[in-house]
């Protein structure tokens, strides 16, 4: 069988199965031939369409194919591979899948807003993975970065990315609640896609949500409670001339509402994404929190 027609028949049981898509890909045609070449470790590449599978591949193909539809876990689960910034990036259920917007404007290094010879120090909140603390310490080859995170668990696979990138001597990986634990000292940048549901939210979600780190989800009441608490300490830590970039996934709105003191840069993406970003060129002192 040629992969073209395997990736059709993959495609087509997704469809029938009705499989939630996100982290990655948003139909089945995607996810199909994307969990083909994950399992054969190809590339991303149209030219494979023609190549014929050998009957042992074609097994190997099936067997994930039915971990994905009777788990419902998503596909970079079962793989333990996420791309982002077109880097492969090492996951599992200790840390959410990367699917930011972020990495469009970590590909463009941040501008018109930075210049990248001005970077030497970079804070991610909410690492995660460590994809974007990662991403930009590649980007910014003279920056030191501070990845920070509330769960051990998800540091460790930071750790594993870590030493993945070979850059362990540039990125720092702190266990804090947002800025508690972060050195007091000024940042070129700082990003941060921080949990940005109410408590309980999650559990509305499609069911390859469920398999997702709930506190890398949620927050533990109001939706924006971390996101308040970053614009209301972030002003100790950036610098002049520096910049706050922060994902709020769809609460834009009540954002604006709840901070009407703060004139918020919206970002537009060339490819979409899956959350509203804001960017701030200056965060004036103890602003948006009760």
């Amino acid at each position: 069988m040629r992969i073209e027609a395997i990736v059709q028949d993959v495609s087509n049981r997704f469809q029938q199965a009705n499989l939630y898509y996100g982290h990655g890909t948003d139909n089945a045609d995607d996810e199909a031939f994307a969990l083909v070449c994950m399992a054969l470790d190809l590339p991303f590449d149209e030219a494979i369409l023609d190549r014929d599978l050998s009957e042992q591949e074609e097994q190997k193909i099936t067997a994930l194919v039915d971990k994905r539809i009777q788990t419902r876990k998503p596909l970079s689960y079962l793989t333990n591979t996420a791309y982002f910034v077109g880097l492969p990036f090492y996951v599992d259920e200790r840390v959410l899948i990367p699917r930011s917007p972020f990495g469009e404007l970590i590909a463009n290094q941040f501008q018109p807003w930075i210049q990248q010879e001005s970077v030497k120090s970079i804070l991610d909140i909410g690492t995660g993975s460590g994809c974007m603390a990662i991403a930009v310490a590649l980007m910014f080859p003279d920056a030191i970065v501070d990845a920070v995170d509330l769960s051990k668990d998800a540091l460790a696979v930071a750790k594993i990315n870590c030493k993945k990138f070979e850059v362990e001597g540039r990125v720092n990986l702190i266990l804090s609640d947002v800025f508690e634990q972060v050195p007091q000292k000024k940042y070129d940048i700082i990003i941060s896609n921080p949990p940005y549901v109410n408590r309980g939210g999650a559990k509305e979600f499609p069911k390859e949500y469920q398999h997702e780190p709930a506190m890398a989800l949620e927050t533990k009441k109001h939706a924006l409670d971390i996101v308040k608490t970053i614009l209301h300490d972030a002003s100790g830590y950036l610098a002049d001339d520096g910049i706050l970039v922060v994902e709020v996934g769809e609460n834009r709105e009540l954002l604006e509402k709840e901070c009407s003191d703060i004139s918020f840069i919206w970002l537009d993406f060339a490819f979409g994404g899956t959350g509203d970003v804001f960017l701030l060129t200056r965060v004036p002192d103890k602003l948006c929190k009760d």
